[in-house]
């Protein structure tokens, strides 16, 4: 083998690696990257129409995290993980409702805080969780109850 064909080879060897490497650090880094500025809750839903993932975290309308996942567990509900800023401590006892942004704007989760003194930690389950509305089935529910209404003016 002449000088020239092994250093073809070994820098041919030597790029090849360095484009796996750098595959590897665009994919595979940031997803076992642990985030150390927030902490994981998760609350399970019976519905979350409309909540996309990176969607909002509030409490007291300021933004306090995101979305992360939502997963079904075994009993077809919807298990929402969202990932919290470390500096805000949410009592053991927070709730959280799915809401929307305006009649029709983007959904986002509002978290209610509760009065126990014992905080959350990475991992930690919210027990209180109120599901996502659906606007459409809403408004038949306020048309039905004014059609029925009527229908009880005209028949007096």
């Amino acid at each position: 083998m002449t000088y020239s064909s092994r250093r073809e080879k070994i820098v041919g060897g030597l790029t090849f690696l360095a484009l796996v490497i750098a595959i590897f650090a665009s994919y595979g880094g940031a997803d076992s990257a642990v985030d150390e500025s927030i902490y994981q809750v998760s609350a399970t839903f019976g519905r979350i129409d409309g909540l996309a993932e990176e969607a909002e975290v509030r409490m007291g309308g300021v933004l306090i995290g995101q979305v992360m996942k939502a997963d079904l567990d075994q009993n077809y509900r919807a298990v929402v993980t969202m990932g919290i800023h470390k500096d805000v401590k949410l009592p053991l006892d927070t709730s959280a409702a799915i809401q929307t942004d305006g009649l029709f704007g983007a959904k986002f989760i509002e978290l209610e805080p509760g009065g126990e003194e014992e905080m959350m930690v990475n991992g930690s389950v919210i027990d209180m969780a109120q599901s996502s509305v659906v606007v459409e089935e809403l408004l038949e529910l306020i048309i039905s109850e004014g059609k029925s209404k009527r229908a009880q003016q005209q028949d007096q």
